[in-house]
């Protein structure tokens, strides 16, 4: 298994970091090693990821843009999730109470801010044209808008545990669904190629592989649960993480993911590494990660 490129405190090297809409040098520490591999240059493909905190400071790393934030805002709650548009020009954000922010070419189609919830909203995914989202709740509902199809809940029956994470199927025709104990549901023309079992900490989200034929459902402290026809590229067991694992997305290029601690950390497991939160004080703790799409 690929070893992750730990950014700790060891050698601090310069680099530049999106804020707000302007670029500032920041310094970033990596181990020797993994420095040399940050440089490495891209030829293909431009790749990067977004990290979203909980009062809906977006930050920028890579070939990926700022499109703005709700950092500085007044929310009614706090942002859960990110998801970017197919072309990697916009991003949504989602909050607990089911308000939905859409920055750069992403179009609002609405939110489930105005419904009496059951249980707080956990995550969103876009459908792959981008015209529509879904929003999953804690409970198991699903919400649909713009063009996404409504394939189901897992309200009925009831889950037996929290749901975390929804991710949609890159062939557009269904979604999944994780819970905390890593049961995962189904829906739409998608199959199932099972739940996460024996976790060694609460899964946190399920990502599809780029090309669907799998997916991972990653816990809280780093473990990777490898499902259908994706390898497990690297963990976090064994690591002393400074704070648990929010989330995963996987690298559109190469197939590889990156993780991302609440402390703003980012962990990359056979892809480049373009920078992190860590070490820099934050308003909020980070609530998610998404990768810069390959399809712009």
């Amino acid at each position: 298994m690929t070893q992750p490129r730990r950014f700790l405190a060891t050698i601090a090297t310069a680099g530049f970091l999106t804020l707000g809409g302007t670029t500032s040098t920041v310094l970033a520490s990596a181990p020797a090693s993994a420095a040399a591999a940050v440089r490495t240059p891209r030829t293909v493909a431009d790749t990067g990821y977004w990290l979203v905190a909980r009062d809906g400071g977006t930050f920028a790393f890579g070939d990926a843009r700022f499109f703005g934030s709700m950092a500085g805002r007044d929310l009614n709650a706090p942002v859960v999730g990110i998801a970017p548009t197919p072309n990697g020009q916009g991003y949504w954000l989602v909050a607990s109470d089911g308000g939905v922010f859409a920055f750069g070419d992403a179009r609002f189609y609405g939110s489930a801010a105005t419904v009496q919830l059951n249980a707080p909203v956990a995550g969103i995914a876009a459908t792959t044209d981008g015209d529509g989202y879904w929003l999953v709740a804690a409970d198991g509902g699903v919400f649909s808008f713009g063009d996404a199809v409504f394939h189901g809940s897992a309200v009925d029956p009831a889950v037996s545990s929290p749901l975390v994470s929804i991710a949609a199927a890159p062939s557009g025709a269904g979604y999944l669904l994780v819970e905390a104990n890593g049961t995962v549901s189904s829906y739409g023309d998608i199959g199932s190629d099972g739940s996460a079992t024996d976790l060694t900490a609460p899964a946190v989200a399920i990502v599809f592989s780029p090309d669907g034929t799998g997916y991972w459902v990653i816990s809280s402290d780093g473990n990777v649960y490898p499902l259908g026809d994706v390898g497990n590229h690297g963990t976090l067991v064994g690591t002393r993480l400074a704070a648990p694992v929010v989330g995963m997305t996987a690298d559109p290029f190469n197939g590889m993911y990156w993780m991302a601690a609440a402390d703003g950390g980012v962990f990359a497991f056979g892809t480049p590494f373009y920078g992190s939160m860590g070490g820099i004080p934050l308003a909020q703790s980070v609530s998610g990660i998404a990768a810069l799409p390959l399809d712009r």
